[in-house]
């Protein structure tokens, strides 16, 4: 049973980033069907972003209430099902109000799959929490393929989501047979919840906020500036964010082995230093080989944060693990979301040479704040992480 549920849950991140992969990779398409500009696709993305935000600061309570196996048979479906909305819009306002449905239901079931993930790894008994994160990697690199393949068929963008809402719901029903009961996700009846999370839970979320910044800012920024100011032409530089989604996977599949041998602190400090000199050498590369180079050597560095957060939070929320993971999740997210922006601004006003210090700067404080974490065996059993509640 346990493995069941540890392939359905990593086959559910793959789901997702699948479903994140056809979107992305089909936003030309969606700026040409609706004959928007650069700024309301942007507001399409935002909106995104915002209803995925605003999902995952409200699961506290449904994650206490219901537990992870529950939320994601509901929301999993209803994810794949959300395209729909977005394909058949027949106006910007509409499109809009059904990108932010897109995602809520996405938010809820990213909080889903990631609490799933604590209760499939605590009932494993050892660290496989980059392992099934290696999944959202496999599908979203596969999504994009995916709607590259729909472009090349021509496709219009309403039909390549359909075509994911196809395969995606029935996939999301099956899936949901799989899932594990949370063992601490659940309200006891009659007992009083405990409303105040861990202080350490906060700790945590800024740790994934400053990760999902790193990501998000790499994968926003990455092609323009390999283009822009390492003069590599349009078709080189967009291979910067494929070289470094795959050695997030290879990295991903090895992330737990190293897990158990070094420990949860030592991997988070060790990531962020290593992020903070790979990306300095990135901001010194003189041309698109080092550029290429540094971006792939940046994934093994970086993605292994995420997944061990997300474990984390699980733990030390004791009873209430899934409310730790939405806060954490929502902290995530909210990194997610801001860190494009900061990088843009700042590069408005110097270049974006000089912006990507900043995405340096917070790798470093990836690597500080984690030493502010107690440090437990180099095993990371729950006990480990556990004792990061007294921190």
């Amino acid at each position: 049973m346990i493995n069941r549920a540890r392939w359905g849950t990593t086959l559910t991140f793959a789901l997702a980033g699948l479903l994140m992969g056809v979107w992305v990779t089909r936003i030309p398409a969606l700026a040409a069907t609706f004959h928007l500009d650069a700024g309301q696709v942007g507001v399409a993305v935002l909106a995104w972003g915002l209803g995925a935000l605003v999902a995952m600061q409200s699961m506290r309570a449904v994650m206490l209430r219901f537990g992870s196996h529950a939320v994601l048979r509901i929301a999993t479906p209803l994810t794949a099902l959300s395209l729909v909305l977005v394909a058949v819009a027949p106006s910007y306002p509409a499109l809009l109000a059904a990108v932010v449905v897109y995602g809520m239901v996405f938010g809820m079931m990213d909080i889903g799959m990631n609490s799933q993930a604590v209760t499939v790894e605590q009932a494993h008994g050892g660290s496989i929490m980059n392992g099934m994160h290696a999944g959202w990697s496999v599908g979203a690199l596969t999504g994009g393929l995916a709607g590259a393949g729909t472009a090349a068929l021509g496709l219009t963008f309403g039909e390549a989501l359909l075509a994911a809402a196809a395969f995606g719901v029935p996939a999301a029903l099956a899936l949901g047979f799989t899932y594990l009961p949370d063992a601490r996700g659940a309200r006891v009846p009659g007992a009083a919840p405990r409303r105040k999370l861990p202080r350490t839970v906060y700790l945590i979320g800024a740790l994934a906020f400053a990760a999902f910044l790193v990501e998000g800012s790499i994968a926003d920024w990455s092609g323009l500036y390999l283009s822009g100011d390492l003069g590599a032409t349009e078709a080189v530089a967009a291979l910067g964010y494929p070289l470094f989604e795959l050695s997030m996977i290879i990295g991903r599949l090895f992330g737990d082995r190293l897990r158990d041998r070094f420990g949860t602190r030592n991997m988070l400090v060790g990531s962020g230093a290593a992020t903070a000199l790979v990306l300095a050498g990135l901001i010194a590369a003189p041309g698109p080989v080092g550029g290429l180079t540094a971006l792939f050597v940046v994934g093994f560095a970086i993605c292994t944060v995420i997944p061990i957060t997300m474990s984390m939070a699980g733990t030390v929320g004791g009873a209430q693990s899934g409310a730790s993971v939405a806060q954490v999740g929502a902290m995530g997210y909210t990194g997610l979301l801001l860190g494009p922006v900061v990088l843009g601004f700042a590069a408005d006003h110097s270049s974006l040479r000089s912006a990507l210090w900043i995405v340096v700067g917070v790798s470093v404080a990836i690597a500080v704040g984690s030493r502010l974490t107690r440090p437990g065996s180099v095993i990371p059993r729950p006990a480990e992480d556990r004792e990061l509640v007294n921190a």
